[in-house]
């Protein structure tokens, strides 16, 4: 995918990547309460594209009683956020329009966002 192969072979492959680091404070909860709540909002979140959507309330109120005391809450508030992105930056454009489309080339969902986020 590098252009600089061909012009003189000196080149390695290297893996594009985002990467977000966040610190804070760690808060863990057993309240049954509050993680009912949470186990609640987090189904309606990842069953809301689905044509019959699966809700806490579809399994009998002991049961869920009974899974959430096997839970072990956790609240990290983030007080800093540090980001760092390596998308061929460090490449000639060459390479990276290469890079970019060799992965805007491919099948692969992932290859082609990572494509979208490289600037030629």
């Amino acid at each position: 995918m590098y252009a600089s192969k061909a012009e003189h072979g000196k080149v390695v492959p290297t893996w594009n990547y985002t990467a977000v680091h966040a610190c804070g404070p760690v808060e863990f909860f057993e309240e049954a309460e509050r993680l009912f709540e949470i186990v609640s909002r987090l189904t309606r979140i990842h069953e809301v594209s689905r044509s019959l959507p699966w809700s806490v309330t579809d399994a009998p109120e002991a049961y869920i009683h009974a899974q959430i005391r096997g839970i072990n809450g956790i609240r990290p508030p983030v007080v800093s956020l540090q980001g760092k992105c390596k998308m061929s930056q460090n490449r000639p454009a060459a390479d990276r329009n290469g890079v970019k489309q060799g992965l805007g080339d491919s099948g692969s969902p992932t290859d082609q966002i990572v494509s979208d986020m490289i600037f030629g």
